[in-house]
């Protein structure tokens, strides 16, 4: 699934495919962006049997990491800070780092390191109002809850910034964070399944 970070160091062009800078402290109601375009675009592609097998291919190969990008909140918010790019935190037993990277790698990588182990866990113990979501709305739909999350959880719930700049994350932050990155994987997986299910029959 990361295989789109690296298509994206060839073609510039990708940059903005992979989130949506929706300001969490602006009046105007979210807008869905070119990730959400693009994952309804190659939707279409990736269910047109009469298109190339090569463009099918691609097709699966972006929404696979699209679909991912589109559930991990920062990349469907900001705050004046390139989605968390430019807020330096630390957490104990964690090296100091991007907000950013803490929610794509640190609380992710809390959930275990054997990815097949973390996913049959993650799906095991998926409960009813996650299979509930994950059946309803649409890509913009799941935008507007990233959004969401990242205003009222990411953000919100930030301490302030020491005399250096860095924020250190106590041990609730970082539990729940770790609960929330756990529940959007879920989401992510459940929503990709359907979109697979349903371009490919």
């Amino acid at each position: 699934a990361v295989w789109a970070d690296r298509y994206r160091e060839a073609h510039a062009e990708t940059g903005d495919w992979h989130y949506v800078d929706n300001e969490i402290r602006g009046a105007a109601l979210p807008h869905p962006g070119q990730l959400v375009t693009k994952i309804d675009e190659y939707r279409v592609v990736l269910a047109d049997r009469g298109a190339t097998p090569a463009a099918r291919l691609l097709a699966l190969q972006l929404l696979l990491h699209l679909i991912g990008d589109l559930h991990q909140p920062l990349h469907a918010a900001d705050d004046h800070d390139r989605g968390g790019n430019d807020v330096q935190v630390v957490a104990a037993g964690f090296a100091r780092g991007s907000l950013h990277h803490y929610w794509d790698t640190v609380f992710v990588g809390r959930l275990g390191e054997n990815a097949e182990a973390v996913a049959a866990r993650l799906f095991a113990g998926a409960g009813a109002d996650q299979h509930s979501l994950a059946a309803r709305g649409t890509p913009a739909d799941w935008a507007q809850e990233s959004f969401r999350l990242a205003a009222t959880q990411v953000y919100a719930a930030l301490p302030p910034a020491d005399a250096s700049g860095v924020r250190l994350l106590d041990a609730r932050y970082v539990e729940v964070a770790t609960a929330l990155a756990s529940r959007q994987l879920v989401l992510a997986g459940l929503r990709l399944a359907a979109v697979l299910d349903a371009a490919l029959k």
